[in-house]
């Protein structure tokens, strides 16, 4: 029913009965609405005014991200399935940890390589001058350099109650020695007759070295046990790091000791980075008895029961202990000589080239591995050297001869 307003306007009238059934009708037709807005895509452009960007196009699928997956390109690899984490042992209770350490075999070889005729160290040479061989088999040659490290030396002296000459011999050479330090070289000085002696550590200082070998004035006893003196030596230097050297003044004649030629040959070659030079004592003497043909007792050379025999052998011995650790034997006839010879061990020491290599027979089975080592030229050939007159001079090459193959203790 229309009711008329004063102003011409009509008003519905209504029945109360239908207000529900048209509200219900509403809510209905406003979800439908919304529904049917979230399923229209999105427009290109947002209500900033701002374009909306595109996927990105190497992943190969649509542009618009209203999935939110991609399908790759047929090119592309598809990723393999994560694998999964394999699970951690679990600890059994009382059972300890265990590491394994392999030791991989490291073989270090000095070389010096000096003029045949006056023994000056020959400078220069390269890696590739250089060949190595073990038990005949070249070796690779890993690490080369030049050694420049102070001197780290054991000084052992034979000084017994045997004939007065060699006594003075003796204290001779071991001053020339000591005399060629210098400040950042590290010596220590042992003398022997029944048995070794230390009479100074290791020093620096050599105004204390020198006042060990004063202490050297009356000796002791009438035996020369070099070998068990020799074998003291190296029981020392083995618990000292780096390169060492043994300075063995001496008759090489060994008289009462416990130790057997073949004892102290195996500790010799078991040693590692020690190097022995031997100084022979004696000659002089020895050559006038052997001029004069007399007895071994009428100048009291060594004792009785010493023959021109037991000098020959304890000179071959001197330079096998020299030649298996790559050192020299020198066997000078006169007191001059000395001061020439320590200048020569002095630079013997300090100029030698290092060679490194891991063997091919990497078994660490005890073996004794022979070592020879040749200089060569870039063609291949043995090295050719020229004096400063343009003159051919021949070359001696000095290395250890070989060395046992074992394992180290840490």
């Amino acid at each position: 029913m229309l009711t008329e307003l004063p102003s011409g306007s009509f008003i519905v009238n209504r029945s109360s009965r239908l207000k529900p059934l048209f509200t219900l009708m509403l809510t209905v037709l406003l979800g439908v609405a919304s529904m049917w807005a979230q399923d229209q895509p999105q427009s290109s452009s947002q209500g900033n005014g701002n374009p909306k960007q595109d996927a990105p196009a190497d992943a190969g699928g649509p542009t618009d991200t209203s999935s939110p997956y991609a399908i790759p390109r047929k090119s592309a690899e598809v990723p393999p399935p994560p694998v999964p984490r394999p699970e951690t042992p679990k600890k059994i209770e009382g059972m300890p940890d265990y590491s394994i350490k392999v030791n991989v075999p490291l073989v270090n070889v000095d070389v010096l390589v000096t003029a045949k005729n006056n023994g000056q160290f020959i400078p220069g040479l390269k890696k590739d001058n250089f060949r190595i061989f073990e038990d005949g088999t070249q070796q690779q040659i890993t690490d080369f350099n030049i050694t420049k490290a102070p001197i780290t030396a054991l000084l052992l002296i034979e000084f017994a109650s045997t004939n007065y000459s060699f006594m003075v011999q003796a204290l001779q050479a071991s001053y020339a020695f000591v005399n060629t330090m210098r400040k950042e070289d590290w010596v220590a000085i042992e003398y022997y007759d029944m048995q070794p002696h230390v009479l100074t550590d290791f020093t620096q200082d050599k105004a204390a070295a020198f006042g060990a070998l004063n202490q050297l004035r009356i000796p002791g006893f009438a035996e020369t046990n070099e070998f068990d003196a020799v074998y003291d030596a190296l029981d020392r230097l083995d618990r000292i790091e780096g390169k060492k050297y043994v300075i063995l003044v001496t008759s090489g004649v060994d008289t009462f000791s416990k130790n057997t030629l073949d004892s102290i040959t195996k500790k010799i070659k078991d040693t590692k980075d020690v190097t022995i030079f031997a100084v022979s004592i004696g000659w002089y003497l020895r050559e006038m008895c052997e001029v004069q043909h007399c007895t071994a007792n009428s100048h009291g050379i060594a004792s009785p029961h010493i023959s021109t025999i037991d000098y020959l052998q304890a000179d071959n011995e001197l330079r096998n202990f020299a030649s298996m650790t790559g050192g020299r034997a020198y066997f000078p006839r006169f007191q001059a000589e000395f001061n020439e010879i320590f200048q020569d061990v002095g630079s013997d020491i300090r100029n030698q080239y290092s060679i490194t290599y891991h063997p091919t027979n990497s078994k660490l089975d005890g073996s004794y591995r022979k070592l020879k080592v040749q200089v060569v030229g870039p063609d291949g050939a043995p090295l050719k050297v020229k004096d400063q007159k343009g003159k051919d001079v021949k070359i001696d090459v000095v290395a250890r001869d070989g060395y046992t193959a074992k394992h180290t203790v840490d």
